[in-house]
């Protein structure tokens, strides 16, 4: 018996070492590794990518809007109005795509510099104390700490998918504003405004601009839907998913046995008598139902 206690006190103590060099070593060596940005270049590049994107979608779509405002009349003016308004819509993907850009790092740090430390010294105390609890608490730290260290790059693998199937369409997007901005600022005058002479050499004249203002519009509006999900949208369903998951892989229900208080009280010194006592009258009892249905 002895010798088993002493077995036992070694494995504990072995554990609890292996436990703070693993967290010194995630510390130290690598929370560095994790939140370096030469690491993350890949990740880094896509998004700096996404980023001039962005900011080339920002401006065609301002310069098309007051290039439309220029045309004589209000015709165009709803719809240099609305290509004005998607502004605000590139504005927030902007801040979304900077967020994942300094995220990339602070989560690698986050995760390796915090998170496993105190799931380390949680399991440690688990094993120390032997409790269930502080283990399985333990083990949710650390997956958490690896779900919010993978989101970000996990997330764009699955968004470079549908940006590559897109790619073509939004540098239609961005050609057609041009080549818009081009036609009307050619027959300008030197104050910006739109000779109306001019209108007759454009085909269709105002009604032929109004029609690809609008074809335009329609373009930015499909291009800001895919990049809000590419963006936005995924990074926030694949940390939804990896979440899920960890609550199915720990959220498994443990069914206690009915008779286990008996079991438990067969065990207890000075119980027995009174357990059987107790099995007895259950026993009559049932005895007696059985009786009275009869």
């Amino acid at each position: 018996m002895t010798n088993l206690m002493r077995k036992m006190n070694v494995k504990k103590v072995t554990a609890v070492i292996v436990l703070l060099v693993v967290m010194i070593l995630s510390m130290t060596v690598v929370s560095k590794v994790a939140s370096d940005p030469e690491n993350h270049k890949k990740t880094i590049e896509s998004l700096d990518e996404k980023k001039e994107d962005v900011l080339k979608l920002t401006a065609t779509s301002a310069a098309a809007s007051t290039a439309l405002a220029a045309i004589p009349g209000d015709a165009t003016t709803p719809v240099a109005n609305k290509l004005a308004d998607l502004t605000s819509y590139f504005l927030i993907i902007l801040m979304v795509v900077f967020l994942e850009k300094y995220l990339v790092t602070l989560t690698g740090y986050a995760a390796f510099t915090i998170l496993i430390p105190i799931a380390c010294v949680l399991l440690a105390a688990g094993i120390c104390a032997n409790k269930a609890v502080l283990k399985m608490l333990a083990a949710k730290i650390a997956l958490f700490a690896a779900v919010i260290f993978l989101v970000i790059p996990f997330s764009m693998k699955v968004s470079s998918i549908i940006e590559d199937t897109y790619e073509i369409s939004m540098e239609e997007t961005v050609k057609g504003a041009e080549d818009l901005t081009d036609e009307i600022n050619e027959n300008t005058d030197s104050e910006g405004n739109i000779i109306e002479k001019a209108l007759s050499k454009i085909k269709d004249g105002v009604t032929g601009l109004l029609d690809k203002g609008e074809q335009i519009l329609n373009q930015f509006i499909e291009t800001i839907a895919v990049m809000l999900v590419t963006s936005c949208l995924i990074p926030i369903l694949v940390l939804v998913f990896m979440l899920w998951f960890i609550k199915m892989l720990f959220g498994i229900q443990i069914n206690v046995p009915k008779d286990m208080p008996k079991r438990i009280a067969s065990k207890v010194p000075g119980q027995k008598k009174v357990g059987a006592k107790l099995q007895d009258k259950v026993s009559a009892s049932e005895e007696t139902d059985g009786r009275t249905d009869a």
